[in-house]
């Protein structure tokens, strides 16, 4: 009888019973003088006594400003010095920190702080396209005549407080230096006080999700959750005080604020920031400058890096590890940064928001077919199942749709407790809607997002499958594919193609390519040329987008499908 597809990452390293705001006191008191925090946009460069300084006196000031235990305080920023501050201070201050996404725009930003029920909000003056002071004052006009700390917008009705990261004021807003300076010897005592009433179940973090449909919701994590993730993550990278993480991924998402920030907290290590928002130029000077020894990205970040017209010049030779994740992970892409970035100990990591979000990593020490191939096996503390439609567990090599327990996975989502019920079940299972196989050794292969999985005339086509295919073309640089409407088969394949630098192709020279080489079903049936494909701040590609856009370019509509 075969093997069912479960596994569990039993492991003799305890997890963490800490809080964040407790275990910062004590890596900051270990590692005293070394490097903390290192952003070089800014020009800062912190030692962990100098960091432990900044948390705690912004830490103080939120609660002499009248901030207590389980408010909501929402962070509306790109990376900066500032952003690592309010982690950690919030943590310490007892704050369930709201990330907000920094490409939202005003009608998010009005959804995501109500929501939350946020009571104060940190935020940018601008960044990029976005103006933030400008759509902040248009949600709440009030700040023109508003008392800093006494906010009444009709729009906003919890919010009390905005903060400004920078020096440009923003009428009724507090500036960032402004909040450290509020925090007495009061304050400073009542923030002592807190750290032994802290529990580490509390709610910490609130982070929305990115759904094609409906309203973000707020993924709810506690210090339990975040900080044992970024401990085990740190620990498959064979992360240690001597490490240098390069963190070009965004704060905002768990990538940058668990995979980078708690990973380098829980193991003595530098957080190094190369700039606001990712530039691949500035991401490889960082790397040299700094000597990193780490550097974490989605899959586009690194093509873009090592595509870079002046990546040669840099010396990368310091990298040793570091992770890819974010979405799927081309085999070539891992190669290729194996190769030419020096990343011989590269770990692929999957997971999602609501579980904290790694649940599956590579080791340093796989063998390279495994770490190109797979996402690795299950992390520490952490059981998960394959199951089929009605729920029962697959045997091992099977499809089916992922499943996550342990100590990962979040409380819920805030005040939302129907979309929680739908998303975990009685038993404490997460539902993912990822759909993965896992092998005898334990090795997990995702294959691809319920919701993507193309059914061809009654086949089930995995795009993640055709995609990794198509990867070996040598003129192809990226490639996305996505099922569209099809009045004969229900579904047909559609590739969007990014060619090499230089380099010119038909659709039918794509399409012969794949011929007798894979399966028919599983040839595109159309394929576009692109230069970018539509894609979330954190780099995960849009496919519903996609699909939205050929359907109008095709004259295509859903109903065709039945």
């Amino acid at each position: 009888m075969p093997l069912p597809s479960y596994v569990h990452g039993a492991n003799a390293t305890p997890l963490i019973g800490a809080t964040i705001g407790a275990y910062f006191d004590r890596t900051a008191e270990r590692f005293d003088d070394r490097d903390a925090l290192v952003v070089r946009h800014q020009q800062i460069r912190w030692s962990w006594r100098e960091l432990k300084e900044r948390v705690d006196a912004f830490a103080a000031g939120l609660l002499a400003l009248g901030l207590t235990r389980g408010d909501r305080i929402g962070i509306w920023s790109p990376n900066n010095a500032e952003w690592v501050i309010a982690q950690f201070a919030t943590a310490k201050a007892g704050l369930i920190l709201v990330n907000i996404n920094p490409a939202y725009r005003v009608s998010e930003l009005e959804y995501a702080l109500n929501k939350s029920g946020c009571k104060a909000l940190i935020t940018a003056a601008r960044f990029r396209t976005s103006d933030y002071f400008a759509m902040l004052s248009e949600l709440a006009p009030e700040l023109a005549t508003a008392t800093a700390g006494r906010l009444h917008a009709a729009h906003l009705p919890q919010l009390r407080l905005v903060i400004t990261i920078g020096d440009e004021r923003l009428p009724g807003a507090l500036r960032f230096a402004e909040v450290s300076a509020r925090g007495d010897g009061a304050a400073r005592q009542r923030l002592s006080g807190l750290a032994a009433e802290l529990q580490f179940d509390d709610p910490i973090n609130i982070q929305f999700t990115s759904g094609t449909t409906g309203f973000p919701k707020g993924a709810t994590l506690t210090h339990h959750n975040i900080l044992n993730n970024g401990f085990f993550v740190g620990e498959a990278m064979r992360l240690g005080p001597a490490d240098r993480l390069c963190i070009p991924v965004p704060l905002y998402h768990c990538f940058g604020m668990v995979l980078g920030n708690l990973a380098c907290l829980t193991h003595g290590s530098t957080m190094v920031y190369p700039s606001e928002g990712f530039d691949p130029l500035a991401t490889l000077e960082t790397v040299a400058a700094e000597r990193c020894t780490a550097l974490h990205g989605v899959p586009t970040m690194f093509i873009a890096e090592m595509d870079h017209p002046d990546f040669a010049r840099f010396d990368l030779s310091s990298l040793r590890t570091g992770i890819m994740a974010g979405s799927p992970c081309p085999i070539e892409v891992m190669k290729r940064a194996i190769e030419r970035m020096h990343l011989n100990e590269i770990t692929i990591a999957y997971g999602m928001t609501e579980t904290s979000p790694v649940s599956f990593q590579s080791s340093t020490d796989d063998p390279v077919e495994r770490r190109v191939s797979t996402v690795g096996r299950v992390q520490p503390h952490i059981e998960v199942k394959i199951v089929d439609a009605e729920g029962r567990i697959v045997p091992r090599g099977t499809p089916g749709e992922l499943w996550t327990r342990g100590y990962c996975v979040m409380l819920g989502y805030w005040d939302d407790e129907e979309k929680t019920r739908e998303a975990i079940d009685p038993a404490r299972w997460m539902k993912t809607g990822d759909l993965a196989t896992i092998d005898d050794e334990g090795y997990c292969n995702i294959v691809g997002r319920i919701k993507d999985m193309v059914i061809r005339g009654g086949e089930n086509v995995y795009p993640r499958e055709v995609e990794e295919f198509l990867y070996r073309h040598p003129k192809i640089q990226d490639v996305q594919v996505i099922g569209v409407p099809d009045p004969r088969y229900g579904e047909e394949l559609c590739a969007w193609v990014r060619l090499r630098d230089g380099e010119t192709a038909t659709a039918a020279e794509i399409r012969a390519f794949c011929e007798g080489r894979i399966a028919h079903y599983k040839i595109p049936k159309y394929v576009k040329f692109v230069d970018a494909f539509p894609m979330t701040v954190t780099g995960k590609v849009q496919k519903f987008v996609m699909r939205e856009q050929m359907m109008a370019e095709l004259g295509l509509t859903a109903a065709k499908t039945a």
